[in-house]
């Protein structure tokens, strides 16, 4: 990179919720408590499908690398919002901030296409059980889970690298808690149109897309479970797809009410706690979402639990 091009910034200020002096340390407790209640609940379906020979199938290999998404995704954001709750300079180095941003949209684009994914698998499963064996085998859910990745780490650096390219030589402060696309973009000191552009693509290509093929695909999921003969396999069917739905629903909820907005609608108050849903809050509620509603991973939990116990004695 060309000197003159280099940026003058060395730091970013991320302003965060320091207007909300009175619920710093609110903030601080909440956010502790659901990053640890992510990292606990995710390793714990990370190890129990490791663990379990009976777990060993496409919807929990999915679920693996969920779980896996989930951690990393908010571990890029989490630790260093933690540190600033508590702390008067409320800073983030300026490259420290290309690569919290780079995780963040690497881990966030992974995810979405992994949730596009998870919904082809119940379609599969539910609508053309005689072809399941054959269509999603390991090595075709390798390949599924691997284009996910491929995809979320190319948009991730891709994107990460043309912003902090340009030049930064204005203001540092941004009103966010961590280094999010638009805020961060902002403080360019050049034209950024050209950025703003392939950050509506991302965001269409990436966010809306697969939201639209999931919706698709369990029109189809429905349709299929209401011509079942009997109520049980109905049940059953309706049972595997409640916590894949309800995740897809808070998940891109918060992701889609967030970034597609008429400008006149922007607030960043509201993004700023909207934003805390899908980094801090949605992460620790997957696992449980998972847990409450499978009877596998519960067993699979006993089992363990069992084995241990054994062990000790």
């Amino acid at each position: 990179m060309k000197k003159d091009n280099q940026s003058c910034l060395t730091e970013i200020v991320l302003l965060g919720f320091s207007d909300f002096q009175t619920m710093q340390e609110l903030l601080f407790c909440l956010v502790l408590m659901f990053y640890f209640m992510a990292l606990m609940g995710n390793s714990l379906i990370l190890i129990l499908t490791i663990l379990n020979t009976t777990l060993h199938t496409p919807m929990y290999f999915f679920l693996w690398n969920l779980s896996f998404l989930e951690i990393g995704y908010t571990s890029s954001i989490s630790p260093k919002m933690l540190v600033n709750l508590l702390s008067e300079k409320q800073t983030i180095s300026f490259w420290g901030c290309g690569c919290q941003m780079c995780f963040f949209l690497l881990f966030g684009v992974t995810e979405c296409c992994l949730l596009c994914v998870m919904a082809y698998d119940r379609y599969v499963a539910i609508c053309k059980p005689l072809q399941y064996p054959y269509v999603m085998n390991f090595r075709e859910c390798v390949k599924l889970a691997a284009a996910s990745w491929a995809i979320g780490i190319s948009l991730g650096l891709g994107h990460s690298i043309s912003i902090f390219t340009l030049p930064f030589c204005g203001s540092n402060r941004i009103s966010h808690f961590f280094c999010d696309l638009m805020p961060v973009l902002r403080l360019a000191s050049t034209n950024t149109y050209k950025n703003e552009v392939a950050i509506a693509a991302l965001t269409v290509l990436v966010d809306m897309t697969p939201f639209l093929l999931i919706l698709f695909s369990y029109i189809l999921i429905i349709s299929t479970i209401l011509r079942m003969p009997v109520a049980k396999n109905r049940h059953k069917a309706f049972s595997t797809c409640s916590s894949h739905l309800t995740v897809v629903f808070i998940f891109y909820g918060t992701v889609i009410f967030t970034y597609i907005h008429p400008n006149s609608a922007y607030s960043v108050d509201s993004n700023r706690f909207l934003a805390l849903l899908y980094t801090v809050v949605t992460p620790s509620l997957n696992p449980i979402i998972y847990s409450l509603r499978n009877k596998e991973i519960k067993a699979a939990f006993m089992k363990s639990v069992a084995r241990k116990q054994v062990f000790l004695r």
